[in-house]
């Protein structure tokens, strides 16, 4: 019986050392990637994947406690979606978008129908990033404005507008591409720039904030406001109470255009299909990707509000793509919603996040003195690590890179050793597993993490 199947369909035993070494070559030698120096990466090859576990050439197992980039929401290699993609591949395998086509209409209707009240169509792009430029560029149309308002504590994807928008160092030497970007501060109760000492303080304040910076760049001059409704890579930050609903309201008293990205955090990871669904909030945008086919064909799109829709009745919309909706993406899309129902993936979700998740997070907080803040949904956590807990000082620096990323990769290292892929960032030692992970599994990769923690512990310095 073999363990893999290679690039040319042949079965292989794990610990061919052969096929290891020429993978690694090939990908040194022809493969550029992405926020690295070339020079100073090693990238791990992986064999296969299956379930929420993936496995190297030499058999190493590994419990896939990042869903890869956060978007293999259904797992590696889920029948379901495989079958619908290889059908779909052998009846109809693309198509241009200016044509009518079943698939992508199914899954734009099944998309509206489970997004919010109001919601008249979607756009389909080929990821998040895009997904993020055309919500802007909508905007501004419908609203003859230019400027974007958007939070530091964000990532909204690298390419022109959505790299000015995003709120973290990754956008630093990428200079300001989109000059009509603003950036102000969202809630953030464990590190407030408020000096709030309640989550509902914080909201109060943030919102004042806001309001603020409404006010001072002019609210006939902003489009739209684009915020993560849980933010995600920088710091798994749930919305303070009331704050979404504020939002709302600003955008409503002024005439700016609410989007809320859920490349993240849509399709399940919170538990419900949406995020804002969560949060008693109606946006007029939403921007997804990611979890709508779990990754497995490149996929993103725009939810399109009625009134926005009609913005573009009569007039062209300035703006397209090659691949928009392509037929393989949309099978695979189609399938995850049909897999959400028939496994009860939202019910899942819900259950291990309130039963098993959150009481685990609570007894960090108590068990690990370098553990500063606990805090998530559903299947999206973070563990703010800290080295004193009185002054909050983050275990490594905001941004650290060599020597002074040493003890959060050493935290990282001793999961990996463990078996377990972490998504962590910065100080944060964060998890999102596939939506579809069982009890056993979810227990055994908490306690990977239990034990990871006392490496943390042991740079700990605070009384």
């Amino acid at each position: 019986m073999s363990d893999y199947i290679d690039l040319h369909g042949n079965p292989q035993s794990f610990g061919d050392t052969e096929a290891q070494r020429e993978v690694r070559q090939n990908d040194r030698d022809y493969v550029f990637h992405s926020w690295s120096a070339q020079n100073l990466i090693s990238p791990m090859p992986i064999a296969k994947g299956e379930g929420v576990r993936f496995w190297d050439y030499d058999g190493n197992e590994y419990l896939d406690f990042s869903s890869q980039l956060v978007n293999l929401n259904l797992g590696h290699q889920h029948p379901g979606l495989v079958k619908a993609i290889q059908e779909q591949a052998g009846r109809l395998a693309t198509i241009q978008p200016a044509i009518a086509n079943d698939v992508r209409g199914e899954l734009a209707k099944r998309i509206v129908e489970h997004s919010f009240e109001g919601a008249r169509s979607v756009f389909f792009t080929n990821g998040g990033a895009d997904a993020n430029e055309y919500a802007i560029r909508m905007a501004r149309h419908h609203t003859g404005r230019q400027k974007v308002l958007a939070r530091y504590r964000s990532y909204h994807g690298s390419t022109a507008t959505a790299i000015t928008m995003t709120g973290d160092p990754r956008r630093w030497a990428n200079g300001v591409i989109d000059a009509n970007v603003v950036h102000f501060f969202g809630p953030y109760t464990y590190r407030s720039e408020f000096h709030a000492e309640t989550p509902e303080q914080e909201t109060e304040r943030a919102l004042q904030h806001l309001e603020h910076t409404i006010q001072l760049e002019g609210p006939s001059t902003i489009a739209a406001i684009i915020l993560e409704t849980v933010t995600g890579t920088n710091g798994v930050l749930p919305p303070t109470p009331g704050y979404l609903a504020g939002v709302r309201a600003l955008c409503d008293t002024y005439g700016i255009v609410m989007i809320c990205d859920e490349v993240m955090v849509g399709f399940g990871r919170t538990g419900e299909w949406f995020a804002y669904q969560g949060y008693d909030v109606k946006p007029d945008l939403v921007t997804f990707a990611k979890g709508v086919n779990s990754g497995y064909v490149p996929l993103g799109g725009v939810v399109i509000s009625e009134a926005i829709h009609e913005t573009f009745g009569d007039r062209a919309f300035p703006g397209g793509l090659t691949y928009s909706g392509h037929p393989l993406a949309c099978a695979a899309g189609i399938a995850t919603f049909d897999v959400f129902e028939d496994e009860k993936v939202l019910e899942n979700v819900r259950d291990l996040g309130e039963r098993v998740v959150a009481p685990w997070a609570a007894e960090m907080v108590a068990k690990h003195k370098s553990v500063g803040e606990a805090r998530g949904k559903g299947l999206f956590w973070a563990l703010d690590l800290v080295v004193d807990r009185e002054t909050r000082e983050p275990l490594v620096p905001y941004n650290a890179a060599g020597e002074a990323a040493a003890p959060m990769n050493a935290v990282i290292a001793a999961c990996k050793q463990a078996g377990l892929v972490p998504f962590a960032h910065f100080n944060r030692m964060q998890f999102a597993p596939p939506l579809i992970i069982g009890e056993e599994d979810l227990v055994r990769g908490l306690a990977i993490i239990d034990e990871a923690l006392t490496v943390a512990d042991g740079y700990y310095v605070g009384a």
